[in-house]
């Protein structure tokens, strides 16, 4: 098995997590574990999917820096609202 087979399989497994966490209901409930991880796995699989299908490993330093320092950015502002949110 190739390593994008394998970076594949991870990606569907991640994906499988991520519908069995928003299907269980406990993301909507007082417990922050779920949306943290939930947020964690769509980091990840943005990383392995810039790196990999991208082709992002073998790039420049400053081209890796700028997608996935745009993706660490997008996901931290959308934790951010979502900790805004549950304050009010």
């Amino acid at each position: 098995m190739s390593r994008i087979d394998l970076v594949w399989a991870g990606l569907v497994a991640a994906t499988l997590v991520t519908f069995a966490v928003g299907e269980s209901g406990s993301a909507g409930g007082a417990a922050t574990w779920p949306v943290l991880l939930v947020f964690a796995l769509a980091l990840a699989k943005g990383a392995a999917v810039a790196l990999d299908f991208m082709g992002l490993a073998s790039a420049p330093a400053l081209w890796r820096r700028i997608v996935l320092g745009w993706l660490g950015g997008v996901v931290a502002l959308v934790l951010l609202a979502w900790w805004l949110a549950r304050m009010t």
